[in-house]
């Protein structure tokens, strides 16, 4: 679907009406104008308008209210697709989806360091061009591409302002991708991307508030109030990693000492066990950490649930900054759950200002691995749905 075709697709009154439709599938026509407000005729006019375009489909006949029988609508998820980019720093992931999330294609390429803008980005095309060529869905079927990027963006312009990771800075993502598809673009910081794909497709219900936190190479964060991703005044919003817990503690990437980053990373849990595990070699990673918590090892057990404790006192001052109804973990060193998730519920029963906010719920992703590519995905889907 070319970038114009997709704008005309969007109007406030057909978004609302997709959105309904999505959310409360099957409904009829007449419950519809009930619950948008929208008069009978305009429903009518431009369920039409849907079903001719092939996003909306008729179903079987509902429950009589006194009359005719109404007809169901439903949201046809193979309609159209969305190809949804997981963007460094180790790896361009990319898949292929249908409008429910349902993985088509997918592909990943290698990023070797050190690496330019221009590699980056010859790296990024050619990985959609692969999933694309795996396909035999057509590109008029395709709404567009959305690219969850690691470090700041900016997110209107589609600009990687810095990749720490990568050493890169100002990517133009979003030029870049445009011109070569000719496809709608969008781009996001990968863990405010998590979150939206997590309010999309994470089962998580009709929520006021949720946080979805990325705990791998980096830890961020992304917060999603009814339905919308936060990004803060300078785009920023989220950056949970470089939350101070210890101003005594160990210098961060970004220059501050004691940052959330420097414990609750894959990397800082390996330099901790490191440091303070008598026997432990400098090869040891993250991985090795948890598969020695495995087989039962007290000290690296040790090492796992004191990085829940200082997960959880982030989370602390994360829930008396903002109140989530939930806040879901996502990432790597989610892997570890069983040590770290008990320290963390432990850490924030103890240390929440009021008994109320210890209804927060805290929980590990449903969608694993593919939680950020997924969130890529409903970048593109809420553009579609989102009336506002």
């Amino acid at each position: 679907m070319q970038r114009g075709t997709f704008q005309q697709m969007k109007s406030v009154n057909k978004s609302i009406i997709l959105n309904k439709i999505r959310t409360s599938e099957p409904i009829s026509r007449a419950q519809i104008a009930k619950e948008t407000t929208l008069t009978p005729p305009t429903v009518s006019s431009i369920v039409k308008e849907l079903i001719v375009q092939g996003i909306v489909r008729e179903s079987e006949l509902g429950a009589s209210q006194g009359g005719r029988k109404p007809t169901m609508l439903l949201i046809d998820q193979t309609a159209f697709y969305v190809i949804g980019v997981d963007a460094g720093p180790e790896s361009v992931a990319c898949i292929l989806t249908d409008l429910s999330g349902e993985v088509i294609e997918r592909t990943a390429s290698k990023i070797n360091k050190p690496i330019t803008n221009e590699q980056f980005i010859a790296i990024m095309k050619e990985s959609i061009h692969q999933v694309m060529r795996s396909s035999s869905v057509s590109k008029d079927k395709l709404i567009g591409i959305g690219v969850a990027m690691h470090g700041v963006v900016e997110v209107e312009a589609g600009i990687s302002l810095i990749a720490p990771n990568l050493g890169l800075t100002n990517i133009p993502i979003k030029m870049e991708l445009e011109a070569e598809f000719n496809l709608i673009v969008q781009v996001e910081n990968d863990a405010r991307a998590m979150a939206l794909g997590e309010s999309w497709f994470g089962g998580h219900g009709e929520l006021e508030s949720m946080v979805a936190v990325n705990l791998g190479r980096g830890v961020g964060a992304g917060v999603v109030i009814k339905g919308k991703l936060y990004h803060g005044s300078q785009d920023i919003a989220g950056e949970l990693g470089h939350m101070t817990i210890d101003i005594h503690g160990d210098v961060c990437e970004c220059g501050n000492r004691g940052c959330l980053q420097t414990f609750a990373t894959g990397k800082a849990i390996a330099g901790r066990a490191r440091k303070e595990i008598n026997g432990a070699t400098e090869m040891l990673t993250g991985k090795d950490v948890f598969q020695h918590a495995l087989a039962g090892d007290e000290a690296y057990i040790k090492i796992l649930q004191e990085t829940g404790e200082m997960l959880g006192v982030g989370l602390t001052n994360l829930i008396h900054l903002i109140n989530p109804e939930k806040i879901v973990l996502g990432g790597g060193v989610t892997k570890s759950k069983k040590f770290i998730l008990p320290a963390v519920k432990q850490t924030i029963d103890q240390r929440v200002l009021t008994p109320v906010a210890k209804r927060t719920e805290v929980a590990i992703t449903n969608l694993g691995d593919d939680a950020t590519l997924l969130g890529a995905v409903s970048l593109l889907l809420v553009d579609l749905f989102d009336p506002l």
